[in-house]
């Protein structure tokens, strides 16, 4: 009989171990955010109630992790489909600018920014960011987390930094929030990062999010292919960039901030894109390497070239030490967002550890 008792005790903390929470109707409950692997698809999905936001992504063409794509609360995209989901009218630059990235164009020599499956006319030699494991999940009603490893490598293989990156997704209402927090470590040789304009962290947007512009370009047709277009089409192109300094439109590259934000429409949804700088980041306040085309990126170690040579910063990690990068990327649909809003959020962001 104690045996037959013993045997029940045990399937009871089972039971209890792998119990799914239930909500005051008997239903099961399920957290907002959750974290779904597909190592067959090489790719991590985030969803918030049950809805497409975001994927980790690693697909060998694409030379680095990238989150994409990345969409607002109403399920738009934000991010540019080509070139792994062309749609019509999309530029067809720049092919190593997919999501949202983090990188850099010279290290110890290796260009890793401009790697990708079409280098043109950029010549190395290129580095590639290689995953190497994902070590953390968690879902939550607040928040998700994901933690991810990656080594920065030579062309030989041989890695030169090991990156872990923890992204914190969270967001309430209209908003989506992506932190990204990257810690590199260089391995068995000093590394230096030399001053350089292709960085650090960048994302391509929609079309619809860039600058109204009058120039020639390649876009998308509606099958896919590359067409010349010999005077852009601006009808629903509604972007702006404006800075924590008040500096707007193509203004804002090349200038110092605390964040920079981007407002525009897609379709008939508002939308606001904001990424911002941590204050115990290098090189605080970033510069800014946003182009009116479609690339937002802050670039905190790339100084000479955004200042006309007035500044130079060749950031250098000796074997062994480790640098961390704090980032917040704020979403947000229904309604652009004024200076005093985005400003309210940063300082929000600029006060965690």
């Amino acid at each position: 009989m104690k045996r037959i008792m013993n045997l029940a005790s045990l399937f009871l903390v089972v039971a209890c171990a792998w119990s799914v929470p239930v909500d005051a109707s008997g239903q099961s409950k399920k957290n907002r955010f959750q974290l779904t692997e597909r190592k067959q698809g090489k790719r991590v999905d985030v969803t918030v109630d049950g809805k497409p936001f975001t994927s980790y992504i690693y697909p060998d063409e694409v030379k680095k992790p990238v989150l994409y794509p990345i969409r607002t609360a109403k399920g738009t995209l934000i991010t540019r489909g080509w070139p792994l989901d062309p749609r019509p009218g999309e530029r067809v630059d720049h092919p190593h600018h997919v999501g949202l990235w983090f990188n850099y164009g010279d290290v110890n020599g290796y260009d890793f920014w401009n790697n990708s499956n079409d280098t043109g006319s950029h010549k190395g030699p290129f580095g590639t960011i290689r995953h190497r494991s994902v070590d953390q999940m968690s879902g939550g009603d607040d928040k998700a987390e994901l933690v991810v490893s990656s080594k920065w490598q030579k062309p030989d293989g041989t890695p030169l930094l090991l990156e872990t990156t923890r992204y914190v997704f969270s967001g309430e209402g209209d908003t989506r929030i992506i932190e990204r927090v990257t810690t590199l470590k260089a391995l068995q040789e000093d590394v230096l990062f030399r001053d350089n304009k292709e960085g650090l962290i960048a994302l391509r947007l929609a079309r619809e999010l860039e600058h109204p512009s009058t120039q020639p370009e390649i876009f998308t047709d509606a099958s896919g292919k590359a067409t010349s277009v010999p005077r852009m089409e601006n009808e629903g192109i509604t972007g702006m960039y404006e800075s924590s300094e008040g500096v707007k439109g193509d203004s804002v590259w090349g200038t110092r901030a605390s964040w920079v934000s981007l407002n525009g429409r897609i379709g008939q949804e508002p939308v606001t894109v904001a990424i911002m700088d941590h204050p115990q980041n290098i090189g605080y306040p970033t510069y800014w390497h946003a182009r009116g085309y479609g690339l937002f990126a802050a670039n905190p170690l790339g100084q000479k070239a955004m200042s006309n040579g007035a500044q130079e910063l060749n950031f250098k990690l000796r074997a062994g030490e480790s640098v961390t990068f704090r980032h917040r990327v704020l979403v947000h649909s229904g309604e652009n967002l004024a200076s005093e809003e985005v400003n309210a959020a940063y300082r929000k962001f600029a006060l965690n550890k």
